[in-house]
């Protein structure tokens, strides 16, 4: 079977989001990736400030939590599994399940933040702006709970992986070797959602670190969003 066969499944899951038919939920799914943006920025503050962090913290930002160029990443993705048998001879085993695993995490952060969004305009069909309130009482109510600690324990496994796989010598010069034939046969979004990757990955001493003080403190606010705590998010 083709390395890149879970590309395939996991194009078929994000085309069968509602939100690509319904405007309502496009729209209202943008307020939640919005205020998910603004809480991650303001709970991690110190963290993201840090010199060596600023690149990472902008990859999970504009990546991994719902890029605005998703679309665009997902149809290169198309386009590149009907090829499968001669991208593999191009890139590494490895960068491909990495690519993989970051391309399976945003996709799951639409997914949670769709679903969000969809109970937001049932419980308040005006859109009102959304408040920490409002969302701490939709994540209640879905009982997101253990799909958004699948989402970080794939986010800590990812960063292992860019620390075992992605900063080898080989891998990052295979890499550098696709840029032509990227532009050529125009998959320059994909090309840069995964450059971008690399370029985060410079400063750190350790991905797998970077995480891991990231996701300890989301399992601290998802811990506290249902034990009920009534401020979760400070």
């Amino acid at each position: 079977m083709s390395k890149l066969a879970v590309l395939d499944e996991l194009l078929e899951l994000y085309y069968q989001l509602k939100y690509h038919k319904n405007q309502d939920i496009f729209y209202r799914l943008q307020d939640v990736q919005t205020w998910q943006k603004q809480r991650i920025q303001r709970t991690h503050a110190k963290q993201f400030a840090e010199k060596q962090n600023i690149l990472m913290s902008e990859y999970f930002l504009n990546r991994l939590y719902g890029g605005p160029d998703f679309d665009a990443l997902a149809g290169q993705i198309a386009r590149l599994v009907k090829y499968a048998h001669k991208a593999e001879k191009l890139i590494p085993e490895n960068a491909i399940k990495t690519g993989t695993a970051g391309v399976t995490l945003a996709i799951l952060a639409v997914q949670l933040d769709e679903e969000v969004a969809i109970q937001l305009l049932e419980d308040y069909p005006n859109n009102p702006a959304l408040t920490d309130e409002m969302m701490r009482l939709t994540y209640l109510k879905l009982n997101q709970g253990e799909n958004r600690l699948r989402q970080l324990r794939l986010l800590d496994e990812l960063g292992i992986s860019l620390d075992k796989y992605m900063r080898s010598f080989m891998v990052q010069a295979a890499f550098k070797m696709c840029k032509g034939a990227a532009t050529k046969y125009h998959f320059e979004v994909m090309y840069d959602f995964m450059q971008d990757g690399f370029l985060a990955l410079k400063p750190l001493k350790s991905a797998e670190k970077f995480v891991k003080e990231f996701t300890a403190i989301e399992r601290q606010i998802v811990d506290k969003v249902h034990a009920g705590d009534l401020n979760p998010f400070q």
